[in-house]
């Protein structure tokens, strides 16, 4: 164990919660969290983690070897694409968290299990989430907001807990690459999901590939936007996505930020 007062704090919140599930994305957060869980609750915890069409098959494959290092009682949940988000309205977040977490709810109940747990972080409260409105619906408990660990204190202690996770850029799940009011196909999950990938072997670490219909927006951290400015590496990526189903590739110039796409809502927010 760590000698950090709020890591000790974390511990002892975990403790009394007695027997959870964690829904587990393999992100920095519920990684950090599930380390955290696995030394405070032993066998008393079980990750679940969602298997769907809009979850890139790269992540579940990496959640899932976290676990095994771990030794984790494990469990996958499969969830189509559900009728309410088919055409991806603004409140698609807060539709599919309730969905999805009701899913994970009703098997925790079903186990045995006192509480669902889940990564929600302190920062997450000064950006755009209406997934959290699900979430405070259902009752989850979320430890990292409870006990106000940001951003950079999960990093920082992740990093001392020698977790691989603990520089891994953000990651959304594919429903956040297609603008709002477009109807959401699982033929692009898949386009999208192979244009990701091909650009993260590239070296281009943060990535999204907004998909609008057949055109790809292709937004890389702002440091690595000199990176594209060479005529041969621009003609192999867009030869790449044209193999993966989009018609026409486009470079925004920008940048990537989290939920790009938020942008269009304006004062909505």
């Amino acid at each position: 164990m760590i000698n950090n007062e709020k890591y000790t704090k974390l511990i002892n919140c975990l403790k009394k919660l007695e027997k959870v599930v964690l829904a587990f994305s393999g992100g920095v957060d519920s990684t950090f969290l599930l380390k955290a869980a696995t030394e405070a609750l032993g066998d008393n915890l079980k990750a679940v983690t969602i298997q769907s069409p809009y979850i890139p098959k790269w992540e579940i494959e990496e959640a899932k070897q976290f676990i095994a290092q771990l030794g984790v009682a494990f469990e996958i949940i499969e969830t189509p694409v559900i009728d309410e988000i088919r055409n991806n309205p603004e409140n698609r977040c807060y539709l599919c968290k309730k969905a999805v977490f009701s899913q994970i709810k009703a098997f925790a109940q079903r186990e045995g299990y006192l509480y669902v747990i889940d990564g929600t972080n302190f920062d997450d409260l000064g950006d755009y989430r209406p997934g959290l409105k699900a979430l405070s619906e259902l009752a989850i408990k979320s430890p990292l907001l409870e006990c106000q660990f940001s951003k950079q204190e999960i990093r920082s202690l992740s990093k001392e807990l020698g977790l691989s996770t603990w520089d891994k850029p953000p990651y959304a799940c594919l429903l956040t690459r297609i603008p709002y009011g477009n109807k959401l196909k699982e033929e692009d999950f898949v386009k999208i999901e192979k244009a990701e990938k091909y650009m993260m072997a590239q070296g281009f670490r943060a990535i999204r590939v907004r998909c609008h219909d057949n055109l790809a927006r292709i937004e890389v951290d702002k440091k690595d936007r000199s990176k594209l400015f060479n005529e041969e590496l621009l003609e192999e990526i867009a030869g790449k996505l044209k193999e993966f189903g989009f018609k026409y590739v486009t470079l925004d110039l920008q940048g990537y930020r989290v939920g790009s796409f938020n942008e269009t809502l304006g004062n909505k927010l």
